[in-house]
């Protein structure tokens, strides 16, 4: 007698759908998840760009001197040589020996200073805006400043202005300063002392020039 084979009975047909359904559940899912991730949130807030740094300052890589320099230059709207005119119409008969640029950005003046031929100095002070003395004064030297002041006069031969010419020549720039005196290295000479400032590194450059033939005796780059 041949048996026929038992047929599925109803826990064999509901594991086999439960296999079917759990098959489709995850198929779903991962689908789901993909289009989850694809897809940006409605919600999200979007990225700023952040700049890679921040732009560099003005006086950035500069020194506090030539922060000083690149303040006070270009605030001075009067020059040495309109400063010096103006000393000399507060002292008549005198020459000039100095000037120098001072003060703030918001007040620069120059201190000049002129002198009679027998070595009496007077002290200018000169609005840098402006250009008018807001002082002037005789100083009081003893006989032997005056007696070698007089001396250094009668041996110089190159003017102020002729001094500060030959500096510029070398060294394209302002001038901030200059001063007659004895030469640094001796020997009886007299020589100008001049400064002059360049406004693209705001570097001082100090020359030493001879008071009787306007030769560069010596020059010194100040990069501080």
């Amino acid at each position: 007698m041949t048996r026929s084979s038992r047929p599925s009975g109803p826990h064999t047909i509901r594991l086999v759908c439960a296999v079917a359904a759990a098959g489709a559940l995850l198929t779903g899912c991962g689908s789901d998840s993909a289009e989850r991730t694809a897809q940006p949130e409605k919600n999200a807030v979007p990225s700023r760009a952040v700049p890679a740094s921040a732009p560099a300052s003005p006086s950035a890589g500069l020194t506090m001197d030539q922060i000083k320099r690149k303040a006070l230059i270009p605030a001075a709207k009067v020059g040495y040589e309109q400063a010096l005119r103006a000393a000399v119409a507060a002292a008549p008969k005198s020459e000039p020996i100095a000037a120098e640029l001072k003060g703030t950005p918001t007040s620069p003046y120059w201190e000049a200073a002129v002198a009679a031929s027998d070595g009496t100095v007077h002290s200018v002070r000169v609005d840098a805006v402006s250009g008018r003395v807001t002082q002037s004064f005789t100083e009081s030297d003893d006989a032997y400043d005056k007696k070698r002041l007089a001396a250094r006069l009668a041996k110089a031969t190159v003017t102020a202005q002729q001094a500060a010419q030959t500096a510029t020549e070398k060294t394209k720039g302002t001038v901030s300063s200059l001063e007659l005196g004895d030469a640094d290295n001796g020997n009886d000479k007299v020589a100008w002392s001049v400064d002059v400032v360049t406004t693209d590194d705001w570097y001082k450059t100090t020359y030493e020039i001879d008071a009787t033939n306007r030769k560069v005796l010596h020059m010194d780059v100040d990069r501080d």
